[in-house]
């Protein structure tokens, strides 16, 4: 991606190009009116897209939220420099847990997801970019973490997220439909992750719409 932002949020001026970055170059204008908020395991887990830092404060009272992952792991954006100083101004433990849209789940971050999960202060929230994708992902592995089924979890990429699973992040669909055809009822989701989940097969056997990846690549212009 992307950006005009410098790093800098201790002036006047590298405050104003941080929120041109954010609005303009990474899209915030329309998330100041649209968020995708849902809840993954109520009352504990929650998903949605990039929050504002006017919404992420809004989230935190409304939600009493102690901790964020951002999964779009640090970028030199606007929109990543004002949530990093909100969540800070909130005390929220931060977490930068970064994951693929378009690639096959990596074994490590899936299991350090898990390691957040096991320990982070709960409500957590969670966000990718237009959190449609990487949001999905993540709340479909929290649900597997917490004994939800494979069907529990792709309900978290759906439409009604703003998920194509025609397109290239289809891939994150059969993820989980290939756990649920390989072990579901047999092994426990971690158990299968660290001893039989093959990225690279993932890979070859699925095959993306091209239509579709164009939509989602360069119309919604999803991360």
């Amino acid at each position: 991606m992307n950006s005009i932002f410098n790093g800098d949020l201790t002036t006047a001026k590298g405050r104003l190009v941080a929120w041109i970055d954010s609005l303009f170059i990474d899209h915030a204008v329309f998330r100041l009116v649209w968020s995708n908020l849902a809840p993954v395991i109520p009352g504990r887990i929650y998903r949605c897209n990039h929050p504002t830092p006017a919404r992420l404060r809004r989230m935190t009272r409304r939600l009493g939220l102690r901790t964020l992952i951002n999964l779009r792991g640090k970028t030199q954006s606007g929109s990543d420099a004002l949530s990093r100083e909100a969540a800070r101004e909130l005390g929220l433990a931060f977490h930068d847990m970064s994951f693929e849209s378009r690639g096959a789940p990596q074994r490590d971050r899936i299991l350090r997801l898990h390691e957040i999960y096991r320990s982070m202060p709960t409500p957590a929230i969670m966000h990718c970019k237009s959190g449609a994708d990487r949001a999905g992902l993540a709340a479909g592995l929290m649900v597997l973490f917490n004994g939800g089924t494979a069907a529990e979890a792709m309900r978290h990429l759906s439409l009604r997220f703003g998920h194509i699973r025609q397109s290239r992040t289809g891939i994150l669909d059969a993820f989980f439909l290939q756990f649920q055809r390989e072990a579901e009822g047999r092994k426990p989701f971690l158990d299968w992750v660290r001893e039989d989940y093959d990225e690279a097969a993932l890979r070859r056997q699925f095959h993306a719409n091209g239509l579709a990846s164009f939509i989602n690549d360069w119309v919604l212009a999803h991360e």
